[in-house]
């Protein structure tokens, strides 16, 4: 809201005043124990055709929200009143309330909360209406809200304060709604395949689930460090080891990495584990999965996603034909026929010539993901799996029965990024211990992302993990996606900020 030098003050000083006016009158700002038995929507949904004004004995309803428009001062006012389920305008007449509680409403702002009960009725314009009976102060609004059409216009004030943001602004309401919709879904669509939904801690005595920098705390009492879950993958599959066949959970983890309109650090992932499942099982479930959300969420199977800036149309996201299925070193040929991908020299040869500067001395597995994040990635806009990723860059994967050099993997791509990523389990306590030796290694290199050394998840595979195949995805994406939203802090509620100096 604009205001001139001085003006935010005496608009303050004003709404205290009413406020204390009102508390005077029998009309204090935050009283408790107010019934509400309606919500907008069934004043709107109500059986029976409205009338053209209200008679004795027509339904009563009791609504409360927020007072979003206030409009006349003679002897009747009509608001917009909104609340969980959408909005209602209200008639307050002074013949109706009586010239007291009227002289009240007098004092009401834009921002007010109120409980309001009356009969409904179409205006002569023909405008559902909800005539008040009667009406009570619920809380006071004593700070100005932005204007309604504008909203909030600074995108940064816009994710500080969000609950200013959701209260002037129905679509990203609507844009949440979607969200908590999504979540109810993928959590629907397990629980009916026979999937237990578990809890795994998130304070972690070692690095582990994931390549990826941890945040670090410390625990008194215990005198010791312990990082915030990278993933939780690891404990999930200890329940495959003790009987549990179809797990999976919904929560936070924490990367202590970068912000971008595709990054925060504490961020919301989906997993599950499936017993006597391979990949390919898993890459089946998504694509059901995934196509079920997209219908349930965003109502269609060709999802809109783009068109933000003018002149520029959205690209169409076809959740409904098979997704693609394409080997990492089969893609990344069609960007460089002829690489010889077992040549690390000949990969980073290769990746200067894109304007990459790639460590020839590292695996060429390595070299080959490096390359393919850099060629190809951003290309995969419709839905497709890669499959088959080099061991190298798949600690906790299978090898592949044909060709050891590769992993039983798979990541899917949707608007080039990576939105989920499985694998057939090792489930092979000494390929397990190796596999770990060479994240120690990498450790001790410098790389500051790999893993550590987990003996007790080495000894629950040799109690006996059976055959299981692992997905998690990132419900934050995913989100993105079917929400049409250009950054993740629009789909986070309370996305992670720079320190407000200002």
């Amino acid at each position: 809201m604009e205001t001139g030098a001085g003006g935010i003050e005496e608009i303050l000083r004003v709404r205290k005043d009413k406020a204390d006016r009102l508390a005077e009158q029998g009309w204090p700002s935050y009283p408790s124990g107010l019934e509400v038995r309606h919500s907008t929507q069934d004043v709107v949904s109500a059986e029976g055709e409205a009338p053209g004004e209200p008679a004795e004995g027509d339904p009563q309803f009791r609504v409360a929200g927020r007072l979003m428009a206030v409009r006349g001062m003679g002897k009747a006012m009509f608001c917009d009143l909104w609340d969980r389920a959408g909005k209602i305008q209200i008639q307050i007449r002074k013949d109706l309330v009586g010239e007291e509680t009227f002289a009240r409403c007098k004092l009401l702002d834009i921002g007010d909360i109120v409980v309001a009960e009356g009969p409904r009725f179409l205006t002569r314009r023909g405008e559902l209406t909800m005539q008040v009976r009667d009406i009570q102060l619920a809380t006071k609004n004593r700070y100005p809200l932005p204007d309604k059409h504008a909203g909030l216009t600074d995108i940064e004030q816009r994710y500080r304060q969000r609950y200013v943001d959701l209260v002037v602004s129905p679509e990203v309401r609507a844009t949440f709604e979607k969200r908590f919709k999504l979540i109810r879904h993928l959590r629907s669509f397990l629980d009916q395949r026979g999937f237990y939904e578990v809890e795994t801690p998130i304070l972690h005595g070692l690095i582990s689930g994931a390549a990826a920098k941890p945040f670090i705390t410390h625990h008194n009492t215990l005198d010791m460090d312990l990082f915030l879950r990278i993933a939780p993958e690891l404990h999930l599959k200890r329940l495959i080891v003790g009987g549990f066949e179809r797990v999976y959970e919904i929560g936070r983890n924490f990367r202590n990495e970068g912000l971008s309109t595709q990054h925060n650090p504490e961020f919301t992932m989906m997993e599950l584990y499936w017993a006597y499942a391979t990949y390919t099982d898993l890459m089946d479930l998504n694509e059901e999965m995934f196509r079920s959300a997209a219908e349930a969420v965003a109502g269609t199977l060709k999802v809109p996603y783009g068109g933000w800036q003018e002149g520029t149309e959205p690209t169409i996201i076809d959740f409904e034909k098979p997704f693609r299925r394409i080997p990492v070193r089969d893609g990344l040929l069609e960007k460089a026929p002829g690489l010889d991908l077992n040549d690390p020299e000949a990969i980073a040869a290769r990746a200067k010539q894109e304007g990459l500067h790639l460590d020839a001395k590292l695996p060429a597995g390595k070299l080959v993901m490096d390359l393919f994040e850099h060629l190809w990635e951003a290309e995969l806009i419709q839905p497709t799996f890669v499959i088959d990723f080099p061991i190298e860059v798949s600690p906790l994967a299978r090898r592949k029965d044909s060709d050891p050099t590769l992993a039983d993997r798979f990541e899917l791509y949707i608007t080039g990024r990576e939105i989920a990523n499985a694998f057939t389990e090792l489930n092979d306590p000494d390929d397990q211990r190796s596999r770990f030796q060479a994240q120690v290694d990498a450790k001790k290199k410098g790389d500051d992302e790999a893993m550590d050394y987990d003996e007790d998840y080495c000894h629950a595979l040799e109690i006996g993990m059976p055959p299981t195949a692992g997905w998690g995805a990132g419900i934050d994406r995913l989100a993105m996606i079917l929400t049409n939203s250009a950054s993740i802090r629009d789909v986070i509620l309370f996305p992670q900020m720079r320190k407000n100096v200002g």
